[in-house]
């Protein structure tokens, strides 16, 4: 799964990295904790390729309430083709969700608390992750009122990943891009095998504070790797 990431690189580099335009809006301000229901950015294309905020929990259009949003943060790659959530985006509504890294929470054997660790690209460049998105707007309500929302793509932890968690984000290469935003391609059986999980050696990972669990906590040391002797399950309690 991924419910929190990081977002500090500014809008025009996202841009210049995933060659689309740059927002209109104001930019979002950089967050280490980015959590659920907040704005993220993400690349779209339609007659061409622009990064937008997005809202994050993704609202179907036959939603009757925007606050179906908070449940569907993430979308498993398997049920993407059948699940009446995410089928129509998944033909033809798909974005790429760019963050700096993610976080995710270990379970440790006897404790309460799980240690969370940050992952990101061992050259720290830009993750993409496969995404789903989605225009929602109330009965009567005008077009400027309308609320865009996303959801990250999910599939089975890679040999990294599966020693904390067993799922992890769908990671897009450079090369898969193009096919991924095409708003064209309906072809969902070959879209479907994009959502793979990332190689192993991509990614690196460590473990930080369980500061991040809290969503008002949002600074640069939350990506910072901690002590052994601070790590959920490795003190003296420990031994």
């Amino acid at each position: 799964m991924c419910g929190r990431f990081v977002s500090t690189t500014p809008p025009d580099e996202l841009a210049k990295y995933f060659d689309a335009a740059p927002p209109a809006e104001a930019a979002l301000a950089p967050n280490y904790n980015v959590a659920p229901t907040t704005d993220v950015y993400a690349v779209v294309e339609n007659e061409s390729r622009h990064l937008e905020a997005f809202h994050w929990g993704l609202v179907p259009f036959w939603a009757k309430d925007p606050s179906v949003g908070n449940r569907m943060i993430n979308a498993r790659a398997d049920t993407l083709a059948t699940k009446n959530a995410y089928r129509q985006a998944f033909k033809r509504r798909r974005c790429i969700v760019p963050a700096d890294g993610f976080y995710e929470w270990h379970k440790i054997a006897g404790h309460k608390v799980k240690q969370p660790y940050f992952i990101h690209r061992v050259d720290d460049e830009p993750l993409a992750f496969a995404g789903l998105w989605e225009a929602w707007k109330p009965k009567g309500a005008e077009d400027d009122e309308v609320l865009r929302s996303t959801t990250i793509v999910t599939t089975d932890a890679n040999a990294t990943m599966s020693v904390i968690h067993d799922r992890m984000p769908v990671i897009l290469p450079p090369s898969k891009w193009a096919e991924w935003l095409d708003p064209a391609n309906e072809d969902v059986d070959s879209l479907a095998g994009l959502l793979v999980p990332a190689p192993p050696q991509l990614l690196t990972m460590h473990p930080v504070s369980t500061d991040v669990g809290n969503v008002r906590n949002r600074g640069a040391y939350l990506v910072d790797a901690i002590p052994e002797s601070q790590v959920v399950g490795s003190g003296p309690e420990a031994r």
